[in-house]
């Protein structure tokens, strides 16, 4: 059994020998190795097929030589009574007659147990391997009547000399073969691994310029496919760093605005107490003024924050989409208690994000209440995994239906009214991370109509459809 403790240092030390080699240099050690392996097996089988084929043809002519020698009456006019080991070594192929009841004390090499038990009747043949005089000898004892046995030995010095060369050729092209496949597999690893050392310097060069430059595409291997995976992430990471950067422009003029407002108010602030202060109720409308605004930084902060926050961190859970519509709705309708809201809603089981779905219908309904006119209404619709939220306000002009759902968009109407520009955009952001889509468009009453598709699991049950609780 093989011990794993062994197992475990043979490993460790084969790590600590290869992992500073180059990947074409591993490629040519395993190229070689694996050819090397090859031969040898391959060297190892025609050597042993070779000599066994070689043993069995002498086996068959000896047996055959035998056989012909005792029906043809030699074994009678051949009876050897006692002949000397010197006598055995006379000529290539010795011959030998013995009998079972008789001693060969010193010709154990070429009489021994197996031939007397020929002799005896015990067995009809036998076939072995012997060495007489330094020399391999092939010997076949037949029975040749009662208690005798004709016993022939064929020396093997030929076939010895033919495998002695074999074994020579073998491990000649066996080293021949060797050293090509590494030749080759340096060659092959050199030329093959050029897309990747491409490819490699490519990286590093992004790494110490920082350009996003994609690389040209040779072929339509594995590699080729690499580089267009490597392409097509450099397109992702530039269009990403673009839209970082659009988001902290973007970002930054948008805090000019109340920043500066709230400067100016702090600064009138400081001129009237220089000057011996100014009336209560200017004081109070100019505090008014500097809450207001620190009311739109937080908010401008928290889309911000929402909008950055990474797409991959969520971890997502099976959420009936009814639930989260009643809390928004519940949300929105403390917020505006002098909108009412009509809501039919089938239930819908999505696998997402709770709070980010929550965020984005709430921001919805937010902007469905914000054009809405005082005492008006809000249809909110769920049917099949389709929102809906259509207001009574004055809806969305032609031009500006392209651009609601981009960041720090506002129309001209919009601009007099509260509110960051990122609402919409925080909505297609939770949309297309669950998968989904969102749109805008005009209503049948003429307000604006918000549709939101969310993929999901389907309806569970046969449940009809049902309001939401009253605020």
């Amino acid at each position: 059994m093989t011990d794993p403790a062994r197992t475990r240092s043979w490993r460790r030390w084969l790590h600590d020998h290869t992992q500073h080699v180059s990947l074409a240099a591993r490629i040519s050690i395993l190229t070689t190795a694996a050819v090397g392996i090859t031969l040898a097996c391959l060297s190892a089988i025609i050597y042993v097929s070779v000599k066994s084929e070689f043993t069995s043809s002498v086996d068959e002519n000896l047996v055959s030589r035998a056989t012909a020698a005792v029906r043809a009456g030699v074994v009678t006019e051949a009876d050897i009574q006692g002949l000397p080991e010197a006598a055995l070594l006379a000529a290539d192929v010795h011959m030998a007659v013995i009998e079972a009841d008789k001693d060969y004390t010193g010709l154990e090499s070429f009489v021994g147990r197996d031939e007397l038990a020929v002799a005896a009747g015990r067995q009809s043949t036998s076939l072995r391997t012997s060495k007489i005089g330094g020399t391999s000898y092939r010997i076949v004892a037949v029975n040749a009547g009662p208690g005798r046995a004709l016993v022939l030995g064929q020396s093997l010095a030929n076939m010895d000399a033919a495998l002695e060369r074999l074994r020579v050729v073998l491990w000649t092209v066996g080293a021949f073969g060797v050293l090509v496949a590494g030749l080759l597999g340096s060659v092959v690893a050199t030329s093959g691994l050029r897309p990747v050392r491409r490819l490699t310097t490519a990286v590093e060069k992004v790494a110490r310029t920082e350009e996003l430059q994609p690389i040209a595409v040779h072929g339509r291997d594995d590699l080729a496919r690499l580089t267009v995976a490597y392409n097509q992430m450099m397109v992702a990471l530039d269009a990403s760093q673009q839209r970082q950067r659009q988001l902290v422009a973007d970002a930054g003029h948008e805090l000019r605005t109340p920043l500066t407002s709230m400067k100016t108010n702090i600064e009138l602030l400081g001129q009237a107490e220089a000057r011996g202060g100014m009336s209560a109720a200017a004081r109070r409308e100019l505090i008014g003024d500097v809450h207001a605004q620190l009311d739109e930084l937080a908010t401008l902060v928290g889309d911000l924050v929402e909008l950055a926050r990474d797409a991959g961190a969520p971890d997502p859970e099976p959420i009936d989409l009814v639930d989260v519509v009643e809390t928004a709705v519940e949300r929105v309708q403390r917020r505006a208690p002098g909108i009412s809201m009509n809501v039919q809603l089938e239930p819908w089981i999505v696998v997402g994000e709770s709070r980010a779905l929550e965020r984005a219908v709430t921001n919805l309904l937010d902007n469905a209440a914000k054009w809405s006119p005082p005492l008006g209404e809000i249809e909110v619709r769920l049917r099949d995994g389709v929102l809906t939220v259509a207001d009574a306000g004055p809806g969305i002009n032609d031009e500006d239906l392209p651009h609601v759902f981009d960041r720090f968009y506002r129309s001209r109407d919009a601009r007099r009214l509260p509110g960051s520009g990122l609402g919409l955009a925080i909505v297609a952001q939770a949309a297309q991370r669950h998968g989904g889509t969102v749109t805008a468009s005009r209503g049948p009453n003429g307000g604006a109509l918000m549709t939101l598709r969310i993929p999901g699991q389907g309806a569970v049950g046969d449940d009809p459809p049902r309001p939401a609780p009253a605020p």
